[in-house]
């Protein structure tokens, strides 16, 4: 009898694995290695997890540096059974080798060459790092700097696509490339690459001269927050090698250097203090959020990087290449590895989210002064059909700001007052406004939280930045809300972030991406499965239908609200309030530069009106289609239609995998993993008499739709000779399962759960019960036919 896949590992897969010696330090064979955590899905009022991705042997070289994936079947299975499951994980996990095997035969795929081999053995550890060694063109010096350990702690243990940006970047620099780029998510932990990399390359003493010294490297931003967290946090391994320039202040007698662009930069006070270094002072330079302006061609910024021209120099961006962002790919190139947003929700290592689509009916139909109307500060404001676009740029309309602060608080109420919250706005003036407005509506907490709502803007200054680490940490409970402009849009971890809220338009992708980054974080523990990006202007719809757009929301949720910012209807098409959507949508030109001005210097001259009213106007759920390329309006009973379609070809094909009890648990498990509950889709379809089945079906395939109750009684009446071939007791077990049937589902009528309740065990212990039937098996046998006949044809 041929062996199964579990004991044709332990037999034959491990021993001839274990011969080649991948079980002696410093390699290794992790068995059963599971590598993503599982995609979340969060659907229909409930939150699951989809599979984890499990290879079943994963080799490596050394404990930071894996080099091959195996993939076994059962002994009676062909050897190149797995092998494209083999190269599936290989190529996720940057692998150059793959191998197969039915624990005799054994085959291998060489990303090097392309070649498939069947081979009589695994080759040895020493043996597959030479070819790999071989194709780098790696020196055995540098190949052993490639090999130099990370720092490995409870809080530094780096995922699988860390790993390879982490290995890729250092071979990349050991190989000679002086400009590199990394393009990952926000989320997915750039900050830990970007020190594992300074790590390996300042432990094996590597530099640009290659002197028996540790390099000097520098990190590099744009914002104090994104400098001083690293610093103070993820590389305080380095101790007393860390240096931060500032205030005019340097030295040159430490190895870890961090600086903002803006203290080292010329202006018109001063030339420049990078200046005060050598060009070829720093081996190595790390500029995070590198698309936001280092390497635009025009920015003074760019001649700090060209000055430092022999360093090498790592970008890090969570942006792929769009137009904006240009410039950064033609400086560094194109990156060495790419982690994206997409990949991040499909791993489980980010949080998906739901989008709420809110419109005020000023945002849908414009706003347009009556002739001669003063503003607040008695000027004409000038006759012109205002939109979204020009909301607190042009024209501030106190009663929106009220109506869409109102909206969010009566959200929070629905759903969590304490729901950590970023409210983007669209300048500092407007978050000082919002943030005035929504401790209004909330004066019950700010009575008792003073600080419930902080607005944290550049003007702040530390007051702000208090504010915004009290936010961030994880035991405090205020504050809640934070309004902001600009300051919170990069580099800002929050990973307790459950709401993002966009009260201004965003025009940039990247942008885009930043803000919605603010929310990606999970941290289950802390109750954070998702997030919710809440959008009163129509910046995430639009930036969801782009086809550059990689990640997905679950679903989108649309909101008609008045000017008391009530929510009055859910619609039941999305076509009225796309057209709104569409309608405000263009934002481009002048709606750009409002996008990234941070004072009112920077904004052009701005009327400011305090009368009039505001209504909310549309609750729609949106999701991708099946390409993940668009969104589209979709009611949560569509979504289930189409999920069952998806799975199940035909309705016969679905009634014989739920007429047998142990296949029905895939099927529900099936659903599950796709945010279907039974009890969710009940309610949501008005339906909550309905067998599950017939509810699916009828959903799925338009079948007629028959309650719990109405399948008990066809089957009592139709199948009589079933229950007649059982004697009276018998019989009035199977009865009182039915009845049980007709009040819960078909959950019930698992073995042998529902014989210790009443009143099944009136009738006797279990064994007594099984008794009337003529036994164990007779018994499981009547209810496996009892549930077959129940949803017969």
């Amino acid at each position: 009898m041929a062996l199964n896949e579990a004991d044709t590992c332990r037999l034959h897969v491990t021993p001839k694995l274990q011969a080649a010696g991948w079980d002696t330090s410093p390699h290794s064979l992790n068995e059963q290695q599971i590598f993503t955590d599982g995609r979340i899905f969060a659907g229909g009022g409930s939150v699951t997890r989809g599979p984890q991705k499990r290879a079943d042997y994963l080799l490596r070289y050394t404990r930071d540096f894996s080099i091959a994936v195996v993939e076994a079947k059962p002994e009676g299975a062909l050897a190149g059974t797995g092998l494209q499951q083999a190269k599936e994980y290989a190529e996720i996990l940057g692998l150059k080798f793959a191998y197969a095997t039915n624990g005799h035969e054994i085959i291998e795929f060489d990303y090097l060459t392309g070649i498939e081999t069947t081979l009589a053995v695994y080759p040895t550890p020493a043996q597959l790092w030479e070819r790999l060694r071989g194709s780098t063109g790696l020196t055995d010096s540098k190949a052993q700097q490639l090999l130099t350990p990370s720092l490995i702690s409870d809080s530094i243990a780096p995922r699988y696509y860390q790993e390879i940006a982490i290995n890729r970047a250092v071979q990349a620099v050991l190989s000679g490339k002086q400009r590199i780029l990394l393009t990952m998510a926000t989320g997915t932990g750039k900050t830990v690459v970007a020190f594992q990399v300074c790590w390996k390359l300042w432990n094996s003493r590597w530099n640009r001269a290659a002197e028996h010294r540790k390099p000097r490297i520098l990190f590099l931003a744009d914002r104090n927050i994104l400098v001083d967290d690293p610093k103070d946090k993820t590389f305080a391994p380095f101790g007393d090698a860390r240096f931060k320039i500032e205030g005019g202040n340097i030295t040159k007698s430490r190895e870890m250097y961090f600086a903002i662009y803006q203290a080292i930069a010329k202006d018109e006070h001063r030339p420049g203090l990078y200046r005060e270094f050598a060009p070829d002072f720093f081996d190595l330079i790390v500029i995070d959020e590198c698309h936001r302006g280092s390497a635009h061609d025009e920015s003074n910024w760019r001649e700090i990087l060209e000055y430092f021209a022999p360093a090498y120099q790592l970008g890090m961006t969570a942006t792929p290449m769009r137009e904006d962002n240009r410039d950064t790919y033609r400086y560094f190139g194109n990156p060495i590895y790419t982690y994206s947003l997409k990949q991040g929700i499909d791993d489980g290592f980010l949080a998906p989210y739901r989008v709420h689509r809110v419109v005020t009916d000023v945002d849908a139909t414009g706003w347009r002064p009556t002739k001669g109307q003063l503003d607040r500060y008695g000027n004409q404001i000038p006759d012109d059909d205002y939109g979204t676009k020009d909301f607190e740029r042009v024209i501030a309309l106190r009663a929106r700001t009220e109506a869409i602060a109102r909206h969010l608080t009566d959200f929070l109420k629905r759903t969590d007052r304490y729901a950590k919250t970023i409210v983007f706005c669209v300048d500092q003036e407007h978050a000082d406004e919002m943030r005035r407005a929504l401790s209004n509506f909330n004066q019950d907490l700010v009575k008792e939280y003073p600080n419930y709502v902080a607005r944290v803007t550049a003007d702040e200054g530390d007051i702000g930045r208090g504010h915004l680490s009290r936010f961030q940490e994880l035991e405090t409970t205020t504050p809640v809300i934070l309004t902001t402009s600009q300051l919170l849009t990069t580099g800002v971890d929050a990973p307790t972030c459950k709401n993002v809220v966009l009260a201004r338009v965003v025009n940039s992708m990247s942008e885009f991406k930043q803000i919605i980054g603010r929310g990606t974080r999970l941290r289950e523990d802390y109750g954070k499965q998702f997030f919710n990006i809440i959008d009163y202007t129509g910046a995430a719809t639009q930036k969801f239908a782009d086809p550059a757009f990689d990640g997905f929301p679950e679903i989108e949720d649309q909101e008609v609200i008045d000017d008391e910012g009530n929510v009055i209807g859910d619609a039941e098409d999305g076509s009225g309030l796309l057209a709104a959507s569409n309608r405000q949508a263009p934002v481009t030109g002048d709606a750009a530069a409002g996008n990234a001005a941070d004072s009112r210097d920077d904004i052009v001259r701005k009327f400011y009106f305090d009368g009039g009213q505001v209504s909310i106007s549309a609750h729609v759920v949106y999701e991708l289609d099946a390409d993940g390329k668009q969104l589209r309006a979709v009611q949560y009973t569509d979504y289930t239609a189409e999920k069952v379609r998806t799975l199940f070809r035909s309705l016969d094909e679905l009634r014989d995998e739920w007429a047998d009890p142990l296949k029905r648990e895939a099927v529900v498990l099936a659903l599950s993993e796709r945010g279907i509950e039974f009890k969710t889709l009940a309610e949501a379809s008005g339906q909550p008499d309905a067998d599950p089945f017939d509810l699916i079906c009828h959903l799925a395939f338009s079948a007629p739709l028959r309650t719990r109750k109405e399948r008990a009684e066809r089957l009592r009446k139709m199948r009589g000779d079933f229950f007649e071939q059982y004697g009276p007791q018998a019989r009035a077990v199977l009865s009182s399962l039915l009845d049980k049937y007709c009040e819960f589902g078909p959950q019930e009528l698992i073995l042998p759960d529902i014989l210790l309740i009443q009143p099944l065990s009136t009738y006797g212990s279990v064994m007594e019960i099984a008794g009337l039937f003529g036994g164990a098996s007779q018994l499981k046998s009547a209810i496996d036919d009892l549930q077959a006949l129940l949803y017969a044809p």
